[in-house]
């Protein structure tokens, strides 16, 4: 069925006037390319199968290594620091790029996207172009998906019960309660208010996130949610994430009974199978209920862009305070609103120490994946886990309905999209050196621990602050400082 539904999408590509062969088919036969990422279909599955098109076009052989999401930069930054050398491109989170280019390890790619007539820069959403793919002003990654969190909700079980989309958290707790246990599926079993991964070791620090942008982000994306930019203190040991941690963990009160087991296949199962009234998620939602598995929701589950709140903290004190003008300049009628980034994106990045025909061979292959032609059908076919990051694939739902989905569900899943990227107040993930060590290391534990009721929010947050203290200097304050004026444009 993939198949046969990718050979529709190309020839509806092609009907357009695109073609999903690069501008030059060099010649790079004898060439290995070795690409190493995450587990499973998602991400990887892609990247094997357009990896085969582009040997029968250029003769270099794509060879895919998957390995669980913990080990994916630790792998990559072992074997490209000591020289071993055998991963030649890392497809990995856009914004660890900076820690192992402050290495020296990643290739400059600016000198082949000079003779690359098909990439199309300016076609690249600004976030994605100047936030996901560059590092000190020089690109040295390319986009394969534009990544943030937004809500997703069932129209018609919210309407059944004369309820709007959330708008704050306090408001997503409130309709998770209401609808908590309804039969959302007719299989006369009782179904879930909310559904959010949150295991450990796996993606939950990303989640918690989304929920604490709005109450700390303020003052636009340059003021960022995680560090005091001037001294890289944490901004973590205060109401705003105390609230944040609090809210998260509330949600389970609606949530699957081994929500905190589970990981995002697991919760996409779930809301695939008519389970979920809300849940929290990348893009892929949007695509994904056109899957032949998920007929029973097609056309049924609608996006937020974000959702915010009506308080915010104030550094000074660490306190809460009301939303106010002053207090959340960007605010829309007293909701402050900042769509996380989270993940950023999947990246390719080319190891610098590569001879130089598999560095071109990576670099063509990457450039393949994110041309448009390509691009353009991946993202919208939701078993990849590609989601849009071009400003052409943002622009018309004409891409979206001719994979299948409805009219109403491509206005709304663009529009969605669109008022997060054009938001002035969008929160971005963490683009420093540490980055991995910061969330998925520290804040991750620690948060998985307050949720299994291992320790209070109290201790979960001075531990994280603790730990974010220790990360910052052993990476050098000072550097760390320059490295966070460089990520947030400063």
């Amino acid at each position: 069925m993939f198949l046969k539904k990718l050979s529709t999408l190309t020839f509806g590509v092609a009907a357009m006037g695109l073609t999903a062969i690069p501008a030059v088919a060099q010649d790079f036969k004898g060439v290995t390319v070795d690409i190493l990422t995450r587990p499973g279909y998602v991400i990887a599955g892609p990247l094997a199968e357009r990896g085969k098109d582009f040997e029968a076009m250029t003769g270099a052989k794509i060879v895919v290594t998957e390995v669980p999401f913990a080990e994916i930069f630790p792998k990559i930054q072992a074997d490209w620091s000591t020289g071993t050398n055998s991963i030649d491109v890392g497809v990995f989170a856009a914004g660890w790029g900076v820690e192992l280019d402050a290495a020296g390890l990643l290739e400059d790619l600016d000198p082949y996207i000079a003779a690359d007539s098909k990439i199309d820069l300016d076609d690249i959403a600004p976030y994605f172009r100047e936030f996901g793919q560059k590092v000190g002003g020089k690109t040295k990654l390319l986009m394969v998906d534009g990544d943030f969190q937004m809500v997703y909700y069932r129209t018609d079980v919210l309407s059944s019960k004369g309820l709007q989309p959330p708008k704050t958290w306090e408001e997503y707790l409130d309709v998770a309660s209401k609808i908590h246990g309804e039969d959302m599926n007719g299989d006369g079993e009782g179904d879930f208010g909310s559904c959010i991964f949150k295991k450990r070791n796996a993606q939950s620090y990303f989640a918690i996130q989304t929920f604490a942008a709005p109450i700390v982000q303020t003052q636009g994306t340059a003021q960022g949610f995680h560090f005091d930019n001037a001294t890289m203190k944490p901004i973590i040991n205060n109401e705003g994430w105390k609230k944040a941690f609090e809210l998260y963990k509330a949600t389970g009160k609606y949530g699957p009974p081994d929500e905190l087991n589970m990981d995002i296949g697991d919760t996409r199962a779930l809301f695939k199978a008519g389970r979920c009234g809300l849940i929290v998620e990348w893009g892929d939602p949007g695509t994904l209920q056109l899957d032949d598995d998920a007929k029973s929701i097609r056309g049924k589950m609608y996006a937020i862009s974000a959702v915010g709140s009506t308080e915010v903290l104030d550094r000074a004190t660490g306190k809460l305070v009301p939303v106010s003008a002053a207090t959340a300049p960007y605010a829309v009628d007293g909701i402050n609103y900042a769509p996380f980034a989270a993940f950023g994106g999947w990246a390719g990045a080319v190891n610098k120490g590569a001879d130089a025909k598999t560095k071109a061979a990576a670099y063509a292959f990457l450039s393949y994946m994110n041309q448009a032609a390509q691009s353009g059908v991946d993202v919208t076919i939701g078993a990849t886990g590609y989601n849009p990051y071009r400003t052409s694939q943002l622009a018309s739902t004409d891409l979206w309905v001719k994979a299948g989905m409805p009219k109403a569900l491509a206005d709304n899943y663009l529009g969605a999209i669109n008022g997060a990227i054009n938001n002035l107040n969008m929160a971005s993930d963490m683009k420093i050196p540490g980055a991995q060590k910061y969330t998925s290391v520290v804040l991750d534990t620690e948060l998985a621990r307050y949720l299994a009721g291992e320790i209070t929010v109290d201790e979960a947050l001075a531990n994280i602050e603790e730990g974010w203290e220790e990360v910052t200097e052993d990476f050098g304050r000072d550097e760390q400082v320059a490295s966070q004026a460089l990520a947030l444009g400063l």
